[in-house]
């Protein structure tokens, strides 16, 4: 370890001394709801000999930010930090230099005013606070209300976190990210309560979760926190003691107040409030969703429906309403609704988190704190290392991966769109792919139709306008005709007399040019417009003939001979040549109208199924192709496995890259086949010692409340935090996995289970919280 680094922080090293700040800076502005990790920023310096200062910073989440006393006291905490190789009095490096932190400044973002809080302080020297707004200029700080919205803003972000999770901070995990516990004991527990009560009516400034379009009271990310904090663990009695005295206040509160009784079986009390509740606001959506959520769960999806339709009438440009009443319908088990339920949702663009919008500039190195004190074996510890540090020879992770995996498109879906898709596997999982597409060309107006009814119209349309154009040129010819005749009553006027032979000439002559003309127009009427189709007789005369040829059959029966044939063989026997010609000609006009009348029934059916269908949304076209990409490839990776298995049993995790097995889990349990997203998860970890392959099945094993599968990954991971410095309790997966747990078997029961793992000192200190701050289940 270098010899300016802190011991058990992992901490980036400057180019320039201030860069972070500036870039933190520059940032600012693009911070939407809580904002980033607080930034720590220190300046180490030499007495010893001629070296310049270093700069380093590292992110932080749990501090206490309540005043800027507490600031200091941690940056004063970092000095201990440093290593400790070349202090003492009987080291044997007395010749290497000493470092020391020559200043600190700590950077704490405030959600509810949207200004950067920042402490400097001199060691040894004085604390400096003061604020930076979001356009980077620096102002005092007059108002102590900032401290309490500062603090209430750390925990939050210290709740609401998730780069320890598989994928989190959107698959964009923070490197090197120190998390403490920002609740330690009952009594800032309290505290924090206090403060969150006193500052709740401003909750909806801080913004909510991606699938609410509009922060209200009772959703924002302070009550998604608080729900999250007591709901994790298990202690809604607590919630609803606190939202108890809001719900007096506003009734819409009564939502989380409902969720709180139902968390801990207090389902008469839930009823009751939401009774009085919606007589006070009958039209709050908030509060129809959660009795639809009850419902629900009773199996009563016929009384959910019609709160479902309700919810939708009150709030139609939210999502939650209109993906509540899809699923109720797929629920009921009508699945055309339920697709045109999904079709009608309001989607909204996924915004990326702010720790992704604080734009660093590239650090000179990076020094990874490692415990190497941590009581594992060798091999274990070699391969967390490899893990957290992995060297070049491992080579690009991405070159062991087919790239198929790689490009699915899935992978990326967030928000709503990540919503709506799980709803479309959920149908895939009851009826199958084949009869979600049936269900999808009933429902919903395919290319084909698409093409074939833009044929149509633009045909009509050509039609129409050809219909004009002929009309246009009848009234032409007849203007001119008009035109003539004046024009030669005007001649005969002017002219003298001529002879009567002369006149009964000309217009004998004239009364053939217009007999000539008047056939000429027939003729161009009879003539179709179309090359390749003869004319289409009126609608009046193809009758006529229908019926005479209707009367033909009847007279023919006894012969089962069709009229068609029947009317030819008699008219063959004619001695006349010509008449052959005219039977043709009628056999081809009788055909043309039955295949008229066949297309007009055709188009009559096309453009009625066409009517009652409805287009679908670009997004969701494109979810269908999203869905069928990852069952394709699921199908045939899983054959494959299949056919090696079935060749060679032992060595099927070692014919695909660890990195390949994790990224089918992640396709299988995106599909919801649990066993093969487990199978695949333990093949990539028996390869290759990876963090989220753990994590996958610790979740997958706490779900299903298995003691033993569960207690057996915590017993790995608990060494990678270890090694890691991650000090951390609650909120993170293993204490939300031991705690569910607890509250299915009791604390007894799993305590007694975890006597046998090899790093049960480890583990205790979850036991300890648990009996601390009293997790349902502690006294089982």
């Amino acid at each position: 370890m270098a010899q300016d680094a802190l011991k058990d922080i992992t901490e980036f090293f400057e180019n320039d001394i201030g860069e972070s700040i500036i870039g933190r800076n520059d940032s600012l502005a693009s911070f939407r709801e809580l904002g980033p990790p607080d930034l720590c920023h220190i300046i180490k310096t030499n007495n010893k000999v001629s070296t310049k200062d270093i700069g380093s910073y590292h992110f932080v989440l749990g501090t206490d930010t309540s005043s800027s006393a507490t600031i200091a006291a941690y940056l004063n905490s970092l000095s201990y930090s440093l290593t400790e190789e070349q202090s003492g009095w009987f080291s044997n490096n007395k010749s290497q230099p000493s470092w020391k932190i020559r200043s600190g400044t700590y950077c704490c973002f405030n959600a509810f005013s949207r200004v950067d809080m920042r402490v400097e302080v001199q060691i040894p020297g004085g604390v400096v606070s003061y604020l930076v707004d979001l356009k980077g200029d620096r102002h005092p700080i007059t108002n102590n209300t900032l401290w309490q919205e500062t603090y209430i803003s750390g925990i939050l972000r210290a709740i609401m976190d998730d780069n320890d999770e598989p994928d989190g901070n959107d698959g964009n995990q923070l490197r090197g990210l120190r998390k403490l516990d920002a609740i330690k004991n009952l009594e800032s527990e309290k505290r924090f309560l206090e403060a969150a009560s006193a500052e709740f009516w401003k909750s909806w400034q801080l913004g909510t979760e991606p699938e609410v379009q509009v922060a209200t009271y009772v959703s924002n990310h302070l009550s998604n926190g608080l729900m999250k904090y007591f709901g994790n663990s298990y202690r809604y009695d607590i919630a609803a003691k606190f939202f108890e005295q809001l719900a007096e206040k506003d009734p819409e509160v009564t939502v989380l107040l409902a969720k709180s009784y139902i968390g801990y079986d207090e389902e008469i009390k839930a009823i009751e409030v939401l009774n009085r509740a919606l007589k006070a606001k009958p039209q709050s959506y908030s509060l129809i969703l959660v009795q639809i959520d009850f419902l629900r769960k009773k199996k009563r999806f016929d009384m959910a429906l019609k709160l479902a339709k309700l919810a939708v009438t009150y709030a139609p440009s939210e999502y939650s309403t209109w993906a509540t009443l899809a699923e109720v319908f797929f629920e009921l088990g009508d699945i055309e609704m339920a697709l045109l339920t999904l079709n009608s949702c309001p989607m909204f663009t996924y915004c990326e988190k702010d720790s992704n919008c604080q734009r660093m500039p590239m650090p000179a190195r990076l020094n990874i704190a490692m415990n190497y004190e941590t009581k594992s074996s060798p091999e274990e510890l070699k391969d967390i290392k490899d893990f957290i540090s992995p060297s070049d020879s491992n080579g690009d992770l991405r070159e062991h991966i087919h790239p198929e995996l790689l490009r699915l498109p899935a992978n990326s879906l967030r928000g709503t769109f990540l919503k709506a898709y799980e709803l479309l596997v959920k149908i895939v999982r009851k009826i199958g792919w084949n009869k979600l597409l049936f269900y999808r060309s009933s429902v919903f107006v395919m290319e084909e139709e698409y093409r074939i009814q833009r044929a149509n119209i633009e045909k009509k349309q050509q039609e129409k306008n050809e219909e004009q154009e002929r009309k246009v040129s009848f009234s032409r010819t007849t203007e001119n005709k008009i035109e003539e005749v004046v024009i030669q009553e005007h001649q005969k006027t002017e002219e003298p007399e001529e002879t009567k032979e002369e006149v009964k000439g000309k217009e004998k002559a004239e009364n053939e040019d217009s007999e000539t003309d008047e056939d000429l127009n027939n003729k161009l009427e009879e003539i179709s417009l179309s090359s390749d189709a003869p004319a289409e007789k009126p609608e009046k005369e193809i009758n006529e003939e229908v019926k005479e040829e209707s009367k033909k059959e009847d007279k023919n029966k006894g012969n089962n001979v069709p009229s068609h044939t029947n009317s030819i063989i008699v008219d063959n026997n004619g001695a006349d040549g010509t008449d052959e010609e005219k039977v043709k000609i009628k056999k081809k006009k009788l055909i043309n109208s039955e295949s008229h009348l066949i297309k007009n029934e055709l188009n009559k059916f096309s453009q009625y199924s066409f009517k009652n269908k409805r287009l679908c949304e670009r997004w969701l076209d494109n979810l269908f192709m999203v869905l069928y990409e990852d069952l394709r490839f699921y199908s045939s990776f899983r054959d494959e496995i299949a056919h090696l298995k079935a060749r060679e049993a032992r060595h099927v995790a070692y014919r695909k890259s660890s990195m390949e097995w994790e990224v089918f889990g992640d396709l299988a349990l995106r599909l919801q086949h649990i066993d093969e997203a487990k199978e695949a998860y333990l093949y990539s970890f028996e390869q290759k010692y990876s963090s989220k392959s753990l994590l996958r099945l610790l979740d997958i094993y706490s779900s299903e409340y298995n003691i033993q599968g569960s207690l057996e990954i915590i017993n790995r991971l608990v060494i990678l935090y270890e090694f890691t410095y991650n000090d951390n309790t609650y909120p993170n997966p293993i204490g939300r996995s031991i705690f569910k747990l607890i509250h299915y078997h009791g604390l007894v029961k799993v305590m007694n289970a975890a006597l046998g793992l090899t790093n049960y000192d480890l583990i205790q200190k979850y036991f300890e919280y648990a009996k601390l701050f009293r997790v349902e289940g502690f006294n089982l």
